[in-house]
């Protein structure tokens, strides 16, 4: 099947998913949890009692009363609530506990108290960004390498690239219209995320290249579709196990893992997409240049 044919339509679907991302990314970036911008994540537990489905718009609006500055707090296993703001001393901890066990009438079980300083958010965040980079640049030497070739290399890091994008333009969204904030976990996903992309590209790579040893003098666009046409199948089902058993977490899993599974989701249905309508047409726009030009 000649799937190169559409490849301008690949990237236009891509286009359209990524370029609202960009804008978000431009207009309003991610909104950083603690982990980055410094605060204070407290953790407290109940019993029935704040078992409801306002509880936490409940427990916000108190706080602010007492002008404690509340980025947002989350429940978990219905009966725990997550409390992140800025940073604050263990003596306002036991404030915090005395005002809620008089809003909820229960003296409330410190489960977690976690201070995070903004030295050390920024720290961490300019960590993360040398980390990817560094990712980026022994995948990009790794696959040049192994296939003998930088065109393969380059494409594989754009398609990379392109599932970065995804993500980072999914959670500007999201934390822009919904609050979800950007945190450490949210990294982890996405670095597994860069793993994944890459791994099911070399895939469909390796098939070209021991294509190419097959018929040498065939044309690359019909190596490339073949490639396409004999992997399809098993990235589809290598992805669908992967992504049935994120969407159960993500549906029955706390709310602590919910945007982390939710980023993994994304990144995998990205990921399976652009190692074949990606990565695969990105040899083939690089090769009709270098024909071009010869």
């Amino acid at each position: 099947m000649n799937w190169m044919r559409l490849k301008w339509l690949y990237f236009l679907l891509s286009a359209l998913v990524i370029l609202p991302g960009i804008f978000s990314l431009v207009k309003w970036g991610l909104k950083p949890s603690i982990d980055f911008s410094g605060g204070t994540l407290l953790e407290l537990k109940f019993s029935e009692t704040a078992r409801q489905q306002d509880s936490e718009a409940e427990i916000k609006e108190e706080l602010f009363k007492r002008d404690f500055e509340v980025s947002s707090v989350q429940t978990s296993n219905g009966d725990t609530f997550l409390i992140k703001m800025k940073p604050i001393t263990k003596d306002k901890v036991a404030t915090i506990k005395v005002v809620l066990a008089e809003k909820f009438e229960e003296m409330p079980e410190e489960v977690r108290f976690e201070t995070v300083g903004p030295t050390l958010g920024r720290e961490l965040l300019v960590k993360t960004l040398v980390g990817i980079l560094l990712a980026a640049g022994f995948i990009l030497f790794y696959v040049a390498w192994s296939f003998k070739d930088k065109m393969f290399g380059v494409c594989a890091i754009l398609a990379m690239f392109h599932d970065s994008l995804v993500l980072l333009g999914v959670f500007s969204l999201l934390g822009h219209f919904k609050g979800v904030e950007a945190d450490t976990l949210f990294v982890t996903a996405m670095l597994t995320i860069l793993s994944f992309s890459v791994h099911d590209t070399v895939v469909v790579y390796d098939r070209i290249r021991e294509s190419q040893k097959e018929f040498p003098k065939a044309n690359l666009v019909d190596l490339i579709n073949k490639a396409v046409t004999e992997t399809l199948s098993r990235s589809l089902n290598n992805s669908l196990t992967i992504i049935f058993m994120l969407l159960a977490l993500w549906l029955m899993g706390g709310q602590t893992v919910k945007w982390f599974v939710f980023a993994l989701l994304i990144g995998t249905i990205s990921g399976t997409y652009s190692s074949t309508f990606t990565a695969a047409p990105l040899l083939v726009v690089w090769n009709q240049l270098i024909s071009k030009k010869s």
